[in-house]
Order: structure tokens, then C-alpha cells, then sequence
């Protein structure tokens, strides 16, 4: 029983480590809360300082919902625990206690979760992604699209029900986090992926 709860509180204070902050202070860079959109994700991160900076802050964030579940698996702990520590791992990232619970969307952490819970669910995630960003040029919208299929995907190719439930729970967290996006969506005034506007305008897509 400990062991089930050092693993889904590890999970969590894992997640509650915003790499983007943490890159942009070890760089030497600005707070990503303190410009463009404010907040802390790797795109937020890419448009205040770069590729470069950028694509290390969204590793970071992969490799933090990989972890884990990896170690999860190796201690052997039951599928339900893997499970909750996924939506652990999750929720560390959006709501991190190290940040006065302020975190970012959660798409590459989410992602990161279900290449080491199930692989062909996270590639079957990344497809989505690709194909709706492609088709429609919003980012947001295909973030939201590959989550909320993660569980369809999990029904077909996992054989546990917790995996199901927990991709279901964490779709739903990361689409109440895009609510902003969606209500652009909506409205027609949402960025599209390319498009270019000035940093301090433009809104919040896939942190």
C-alpha cells in the first residue's frame, strides 16, 4: 500500500516540475508566465525564445510523463496504480505544486503518458495530432481531438479498463484547460498554426 501511494505522489511532484520555467531559468530567459501568452508551456516557450528553447522545454515535458510510468512498471506496482499515476503525473503538470498550482496544458505531458503506458496509443495520439493540425491548422483543436481519442484507442488496444479511465479523465482535464481555445474556436479567432502575429496578442495554443 505504500508503495502504491510513494508511487502516485512521486507521480505527481514529478509533474509538478515545469520544464519550461526551469529551462528558461537555466538559459537565462525570461519567465514564459511573464510574456506572450503567460503561460508556462513549450509553446509559450517557443514563441518568447526559440526553437531551441522551446523544444527542450516540450522533451521535458515528454520525458516527465515517461518517467513515472516507466518506474511504475518496474517496481511492479498493479495496472490501477500505473493508471492513477498517469493522471498523477498529469495534474502535477497543470496544476504543479512548485508553481502556486499554475501549470500548462498538459498535450506533450498527456502524450508522454501513453507512449509508456501503450505505445500505439501514443503514436495513434501523435497521428491524430498531425492529422487534424493538417486538415485544419489549429493546434489547439488537434491537441484536443487526440486526447479525447486516446480512450477509443485505449479500448481497442489496451486490455485494462483503469488505462481507459484514466486517458478518459485526463482528456477531459486537458479539454477544460483549452476552454479558452475552444471558446476561440468557436468564435472564429483562434490562432492557426503558422499564422503570424505579434507575441504579446497571440493566444494560447498547446502548453
Amino acid at each position: 500500500m505504500i508503495i502504491n501511494i510513494l508511487a502516485i505522489v512521486s507521480a505527481y511532484l514529478m509533474g509538478s516540475l515545469s520544464a519550461a520555467i526551469l529551462v528558461c531559468k537555466v538559459m537565462g530567459l525570461s519567465d514564459p508566465r511573464k510574456g506572450g501568452s503567460g503561460n508556462p508551456g513549450a509553446t509559450n516557450v517557443y514563441r518568447l525564445h526559440g526553437k531551441k528553447a522551446g523544444s527542450i522545454a516540450l522533451i521535458g515535458d515528454l520525458i516527465k510523463g515517461v518517467l513515472p510510468i516507466l518506474v511504475s512498471q518496474y517496481i511492479g506496482v498493479a495496472d490501477w496504480v500505473i493508471a492513477v499515476s498517469g493522471i498523477a503525473v498529469f495534474l502535477g503538470h497543470t496544476y504543479p505544486i512548485f508553481f502556486h498550482f499554475k501549470g500548462g496544458k498538459g498535450v506533450a505531458t498527456l502524450l508522454g503518458v501513453l507512449l509508456a503506458t501503450s505505445w500505439l496509443v501514443g503514436l495513434l495520439f501523435i497521428f491524430s495530432w498531425v492529422l487534424i493540425a493538417i486538415l485544419f491548422r489549429y493546434s489547439s483543436a488537434a491537441g484536443i481531438t487526440a486526447a479525447m481519442l486516446s480512450p477509443v484507442y485505449a479500448i481497442w488496444l489496451t486490455p485494462d479498463l483503469s488505462y481507459v479511465a484514466s486517458f478518459t479523465v485526463m482528456a477531459l482535464f486537458l479539454t477544460v484547460r483549452h476552454r479558452k481555445n475552444i471558446e476561440r474556436l468557436l468564435a472564429g479567432t483562434e490562432s492557426r498554426i503558422g499564422a503570424k502575429k505579434n507575441i504579446q496578442r497571440e493566444t494560447r495554443l498547446t502548453e
